[in-house]
């Protein structure tokens, strides 16, 4: 599915969250930052090949969420996976073609892909 409205995005999210079945405090959580920064470097992007690997990998303990500008501009696109239980991680300059390498490795596995990293917070 191309996301060319805030629309689509939304109808496309709605979509994951019914698949997965999530409630807040449980699973994976990967959170998107959606703010204008984020958007103008690709987020609507990364976002869309998060939920298609989601979808891909049918898995149903991954919640993804959005939130606005965090103050890293620079690092845009950011996305942080936050495992129950683990430090939550955040990752920088996200690219379409990193998010199978997040989910394969640190989503799935548990393994934080350490050339993305630009933060880890308790």
């Amino acid at each position: 599915m191309v996301i060319k409205s805030a629309e689509d995005l939304k109808r496309l999210k709605e979509e994951a969250k019914a698949l997965t079945g999530i409630r807040a405090g449980q699973g994976v959580e990967i959170i998107v930052g959606m703010g204008t920064c984020g958007i103008a470097a690709g987020a609507r992007e990364v976002m869309s090949a998060i939920l298609e690997e989601l979808n891909k990998r049918e898995l149903a303990d991954v919640r993804v969420t959005q939130t606005g500008c965090i103050g890293m501009c620079e690092k845009e696109v950011l996305v942080d996976v936050v495992r129950p239980g683990e430090k939550r991680i955040t990752y920088g300059n996200v690219k379409p073609q990193d998010v199978t390498r997040i989910f394969s490795s640190h989503v799935i596995n548990g393994q934080i892909v350490d050339d993305l990293v630009v933060a880890k917070l308790d």
